[in-house]
């Protein structure tokens, strides 16, 4: 896959997780919008909303899914203006590798303590995955450029 469509990809998934991180702080302000997503008493947003285990560290879910896409796409477009630095698409693998631990965690509430899954968070969850999986290739190809443009300028000849 070439890099501009790995990065389109990180872009898409990112902004998907964040609509999909809005809709649920809209659920939280407006409970009829969680009747959309309730197909039965486990795949139901609305049991996941009203358990009472919806935040972290004193913020709502939706919270960390907004500031953590929001960071996604921040650092994805921060990391496209400098393709040469791999520094920046290691900031964003450290980013969406702390939202996939965070995702994991309020994923294994899900299923562990409020024995129901919110599909609306499973679809940020995936694009959470989807953005870490994207970033892990583009923080290796960087750090493959910066190593090739290292031999290469240490042995120009490239050779012994």
């Amino acid at each position: 896959m070439r890099t501009r469509t790995l990065r389109s990809v990180v872009y898409l998934a990112g902004g998907i997780g964040l609509i999909l991180s809005v809709f649920a702080a809209l659920e939280v302000y407006d409970a009829s919008l969680s009747g959309l997503c309730s197909i039965n008493s486990y795949v139901s947003c609305g049991a996941v909303l009203t358990s009472g285990h919806t935040t972290f560290v004193g913020l709502p879910d939706f919270a960390w899914g907004i500031g953590g896409f929001v960071a996604i796409l921040a650092a994805a477009g921060l990391a496209e203006q400098s393709p040469r630095d791999p520094r920046r698409s290691y900031a964003l693998l450290g980013i969406t590798s702390a939202g996939v631990a965070l995702a994991l965690y309020l994923l294994t509430v899900e299923v562990g303590v409020i024995h129901a899954l919110c599909p609306v968070c499973a679809g940020a969850y995936g694009m959470g995955a989807v953005t870490w999986i994207g970033a892990i290739e583009l923080a290796r190809r960087g750090w493959r450029r910066t190593h090739e443009d290292r031999t290469e300028a240490a042995d120009p000849e490239g050779g012994p």
